[in-house]
């Protein structure tokens, strides 16, 4: 049966934010990234990451962040995670880890194959991969799936989740055919970029703990 943590990412309001802590989403994510329709300032994203409880975990999206710009994010903020999305090398989640002590995930687009034996530079580095569909206009939340099939015979050290293209309609599938341990979805939930819907927020949770 599917069963896997949830992750709702782009989450930009208090009233969205809440549907997805009500429907039993493990982790909410913050986009910081300018380019994205998701985007929230830090002030914004300090906001939000005050209403949520504590069994919830803050995921903070970031792209090619200077170390400065980095380590005022993470103090305005406070995120239980950072999840890297850019060009970022193990070496920059390796430092990073040490410096922050909270946990540092990197998302990977996969197009083959070979992109999950790249993953393996970052075992040691990063606390989770997840993979996603390779960046096309933005690094995530375009919407679109990879080859699924590619993971099914996956196996590795470091903790992975699914992301790219996931809605309430393919979910279970997506955790059945590729045994994703968290699956990740933000566009799959939006009735157009950037804006949530609450109802598609709760029949993703539902549908990925069937």
């Amino acid at each position: 049966m599917p069963s896997a943590l949830v992750k709702i990412c782009g989450l930009s309001t208090p009233e969205t934010l809440a549907a997805a802590v009500q429907a039993g989403a493990d982790y909410i994510g913050l986009v910081h990234f300018e380019k994205s329709p998701r985007h929230l300032s830090l002030a914004e994203a300090a906001r939000l990451r005050g209403l949520v409880p504590p069994q919830v975990k803050v995921v903070l999206l970031v792209v090619n962040l200077s170390p400065a710009m980095l380590a005022e994010a993470v103090r305005e903020v406070r995120p239980d995670v950072v999840q890297f999305h850019g060009a970022e090398t193990p070496e920059t989640l390796a430092r990073f880890r040490a410096a922050a002590r909270i946990a540092a995930w990197r998302a990977l687009g996969v197009r083959g194959a070979d992109s999950l034996a790249d993953a393996a530079r970052f075992h040691g580095a990063a606390d989770r991969l997840l993979f996603d569909a390779p960046a096309s206009g933005l690094p995530g939340g375009n919407g679109t799936r990879f080859d699924w099939d590619l993971l099914k015979a996956y196996k590795a050290p470091t903790p992975w989740g699914l992301a790219g293209g996931l809605t309430s309609a393919n979910v279970a599938e997506a955790i059945r055919l590729t045994g994703a341990p968290l699956v990740d979805t933000s566009s799959g939930v939006e009735s157009a970029p950037g804006i949530k819907d609450v109802d598609k927020i709760a029949a993703f949770c539902k549908a990925a703990r069937l």
